[in-house]
């Protein structure tokens, strides 16, 4: 096993799945390093062993396409042909062609750290959500919409008894179902965008009949659980003394301002929101990958510019499940040849480049239809907290332009710190962005997320 080329992989959702898979069947010694106690990423998250869950399939779309992944993935490990390094949390990938290296911090206290060293890295490591401010979005209660999810798929916990389910994008639908599914009473689903912005884009949603089924029959069960669904409407302001008990929501014009007198309160206890999702790129951007937008840039074998360093699945552009598990076969099938000196096989994986093809022309359209409001910056106040890490208000963030001659995201986040808490800006920099109307910089950070000194003062240990 030591004399067969190594590949590390970086992220264990639909992407990474696919991609060891793919790579470990065709003789690639893979290990695979996820920050999770389980495989399976967001998408197919689990809940923890000691919960006792019956029923899991209930919390999940695409069921049989995870126990395909997992078997596949058990058969291989029983094989000797993947290492899988679970509650693994890379924090620094270095190296050049040939010879890599995976820093990663594990333990309850993340105080210990392994080196995985590798001739290739494959970069899966997913996508994070978008939540722009608004007055009383720092309240107990108001949770992302993929929290609210996580929550539900990995903790079996609803974030409230009344919820409502606000911001836009595809994610609101399935977590509105499945919050409801279990028990809470969605009070509404606010979606900002406009379907009826669809039917300029007839062809491309024709080709995809099953993306069109699947939202009717998301549409199907809100309407059995009698949630009221508000298009073109948004989260004015959340409302609550010490914890969310209630939120204003308001109607669009077609340029995206609050229509006056559309304004209506609606109570509940938990909020879940959030305005599309971004790719997680730390850790490409660390060993120098060229960006395309706001995802890693890649060739049709999912390789970047970087020898050696390939990326699949949301980390290069958000697309869901399907278009993460065809881009990550790909690259695993890339991975398998190049380590062997030679071109992938005509063909090999021209049924996964077709359905990638197809996929990233759907998701093009609904990042377009599917944008935040334009005019968003218009309803954060100036006391607002944009940053909330280290509390910067939206009068500070202006303040730092207007009157500080800021220019660029990263003066801003010198003069106000917007940007240098414990999230690094992956909440508050889109937002920092947008009230100060300077294009988001790659951050090129040395590690991925924070590291303890100790583990920085000495040599970690090798893996095997």
């Amino acid at each position: 096993m030591t004399e067969r080329p190594g590949l590390v992989v970086i992220g264990a959702g639909p992407a990474g799945l696919a991609a060891t898979l793919a790579a470990a069947a065709r003789g690639v010694r893979v290990t695979l390093v996820d920050a999770a106690p389980e495989a399976g990423g967001q998408f197919h998250r689990q809940p923890g062993a000691g919960l006792g869950a019956r029923r899991t399939r209930a919390l999940h779309h695409g069921w049989r396409t995870w126990e395909r992944l997992r078997d596949g993935l058990a058969a291989h490990i029983a094989a000797g042909r993947v290492t899988h390094l679970a509650d693994h949390h890379v924090w620094c990938v270095e190296g050049a062609r040939g010879a890599f290296t995976a820093h990663a911090l594990l333990g309850p206290g993340q105080e210990e750290s392994v080196a995985v060293r590798a001739d290739a890295v494959l970069l899966a490591t997913g996508g994070y959500e978008k939540v722009l401010p608004f007055p009383g979005w720092t309240l107990p209660g108001v949770v992302t919409a993929g929290g609210a999810q996580a929550m539900l798929k990995g903790g079996l916990v609803l974030p409230g008894r009344t919820a409502v389910v606000a911001g836009t994008g595809p994610l609101l639908l399935p977590v509105a179902v499945g919050l409801a599914d279990a028990g809470a009473k969605v009070a509404a689903l606010v979606e900002s965008a406009d379907p009826r912005a669809f039917v300029r884009h007839a062809r491309v949603l024709a080709a995809h009949p099953d993306k069109l089924a699947e939202g009717a029959r998301y549409a199907a069960r809100l309407a059995r659980h009698r949630v009221g669904v508000h298009v073109r409407h948004t989260v004015v302001a959340a409302h609550g003394t010490g914890r969310l008990d209630a939120v204003t929501v308001a109607a669009l014009d077609a340029d995206g301002r609050v229509r006056d007198g559309s304004e209506r309160r609606i109570p509940c206890d938990s909020l879940a929101v959030g305005h599309g999702m971004l790719p997680h790129t730390d850790l490409a951007e660390t060993l120098g990958c060229r960006l395309d937008g706001t995802g890693v840039a890649v060739d049709d074998e999912q390789r970047t510019d970087v020898p050696g360093v390939w990326a699949a699945g949301e980390t290069t552009g958000i697309g869901g499940a399907a278009l993460s598990l065809a881009e990550g076969r790909i690259a695993g099938l890339s991975v398998a040849a190049r380590l062997d000196s030679r071109a992938p096989e005509p063909g090999s994986y021209a049924e996964a480049a077709g359905a990638r093809a197809g996929l990233r022309e759907f998701f093009a359209v609904v990042d377009r239809v599917c944008a935040p409001p334009a005019r968003w910056t218009e309803r954060v106040g100036d006391d607002t907290q944009v940053c909330r890490c280290e509390e910067v208000s939206a009068a500070a963030v202006r303040e730092a332009v207007d009157g500080l001659g800021a220019g660029d995201v990263r003066t801003v986040k010198l003069l106000t710190r917007a940007g240098m808490g414990w999230c690094q800006g992956r909440m508050c920099g889109p937002a920092v962005a947008g009230l100060t109307g300077c294009p988001p910089t790659p951050a090129r950070r040395p590690f991925a997320r924070p590291v303890p000194l100790g583990v920085l003062a000495r040599e970690p240990d090798a893996s095997p």
